[in-house]
């Protein structure tokens, strides 16, 4: 190994171990503050809400809160060990090279190599969800699965992970190799096609295999969820309620598709819990969201960014010190595409970590803005209450800190939400 190189390599070593480090320290930072700020204002409802939320229902909140915060510490000190153990202690390496001798080099070593590291990272994760599921969730009474149930959605979306994805995996590993040295951007251009079609197919072709979609079959409900699409200029090609209730007791309700398929999902759990009223202000909430383009901004948002990750990986793959400063000897005589993808797939979020507040921000303010339309075409009064029995619901807690919300929120605090929800509701529309 020359100088340059080597020092290129060291470089890169201890600024990978800086930024997990650091990114490690910032974490437990912001967890250890929520955890303390949540446990402070465990005994007392803030006073806005004194006369709408029950003490037992704000001590869940927090307690819930308090659950997860603590169990995300010991998923953080995990995930940077077995990210360690991947890449600067040699385990990506160490699977790459019993590959090889086991399988020789070409497309079926590489594609090997992919789906080991797939279902060894699957296994690691896969006591930590088992206990998420069937230990948190059940001790605050939200899980409703059963563990066949949950083996069968495990088997099924590993299923449709392989079947998807080792075809795609294929061509882009082919790309990477036939292509020249422009392979990423055909490479973004068939991502991209992918994920527009994906917008398409999953209400209809995947999502079902999960759930069962019924059509909404409450007529006044749909009359009324039909003339406010209308009044605000929105079609969809259906409104459906889901079986959401067989796995959680979370209630919820979204659009999903893309273009003409775009279709309105209602889970069985908020129609429940909601009135009709409050199911129209919820919808609006999700019409501000097209109103305002949000959704096109994000899709634009998300190709920018692809395209400018998929460039530095097309760069990086020919540098040798981006192989070995993340701890990964490469193979000599032949392709090392596969170690590539895994490699930026594994340190990337390491130091995309730190811009992550500004994303946080953008969508933050997204949700004001969706908000805003809500209250111009249903009721402030309506979205108000819809949005503290889905907090209620959902135990989230009204009081999280401040600063914890601005780092990781994709939605406004509980607090700051409603609040401007209760000032807007007296006012007159």
């Amino acid at each position: 190994m020359t100088d340059s190189l080597l020092t290129a390599s060291l470089g890169l070593t201890a600024l990978f171990a800086a930024a997990l480090g650091l990114g490690l320290w910032l974490r437990f930072w912001l967890s250890s503050r929520q955890i303390r700020h949540v446990a402070q204002h465990r005994a007392q409802v803030p006073a806005a809400f004194a006369s709408t939320v029950s003490l037992a229902a704000h001590q869940k909140a927090a307690d819930y809160t308090l659950a997860k915060a603590r169990l995300g510490l010991l998923e953080m000190a995990l995930g940077a060990a077995v990210l360690l153990g991947w890449t600067l202690l040699g385990g990506l390496s160490a699977l790459n090279q019993a590959l090889v001798q086991l399988l020789g080099h070409g497309m079926t070593q590489q594609l090997a190599l992919l789906m080991a590291f797939v279902v060894l990272s699957g296994a690691i994760d896969l006591p930590l969800s088992w206990y998420q599921t069937f230990v948190l969730e059940q001790r605050f009474g939200f899980n409703k699965m059963t563990l066949k149930l949950w083996l069968a959605d495990l088997l099924k979306s590993s299923l449709i992970g392989a079947l998807i994805g080792l075809p795609i995996a294929a061509l882009i590993l082919w790309m990477m190799a036939a292509t020249g040295s422009l392979w990423w951007l055909w490479a973004w251009l068939f991502w991209m096609g992918f994920n527009l079609l994906l917008l398409v197919i999953y209400p209809t072709l995947i999502a079902p295999l999960f759930n069962k979609f019924a059509p909404l079959e409450d007529e006044a409900l749909r009359s009324r969820v039909t003339a406010l699409m209308q009044r605000c200029g929105f079609s969809a090609k259906g409104l459906f309620v889901m079986d959401g209730s067989k796995r959680s007791a979370h209630a919820n309700a979204y659009f999903t598709g893309f273009g003409a398929a775009k279709r309105v999902v209602f889970y069985d759990t908020l129609l429940a819990k909601l009135s009709a009223p409050e199911v129209d202000a919820v919808l609006a909430h999700e019409l501000g969201h097209f109103k305002h383009k949000h959704i096109i901004k994000r899709i634009v948002s998300m190709f920018a960014l692809s395209l400018a990750g998929f460039a530095l990986l097309g760069y990086l793959t020919q540098q040798l010190w981006f192989y070995t400063g993340l701890g990964v000897q490469p193979n000599v005589a032949s392709s090392n595409d596969a170690l590539a993808l895994l490699l930026f797939m594994l340190a990337m979020p390491v130091f995309s970590f730190f811009i992550a507040p500004v994303f946080a921000q953008l969508s933050r303010k997204h949700e004001f803005e969706a908000d805003a339309y809500a209250v111009s075409q249903t009721s402030a009064q309506d979205l108000s209450t819809a949005l503290l029995k889905l907090y209620e619901d959902n135990a989230a807690t009204l009081t999280p800190d401040p600063l914890y919300v601005r780092f990781y929120y994709s939605h406004p605090g509980a607090t700051e939400r409603l609040e401007r929800m209760q000032v807007g509701a007296a006012v007159p529309h």
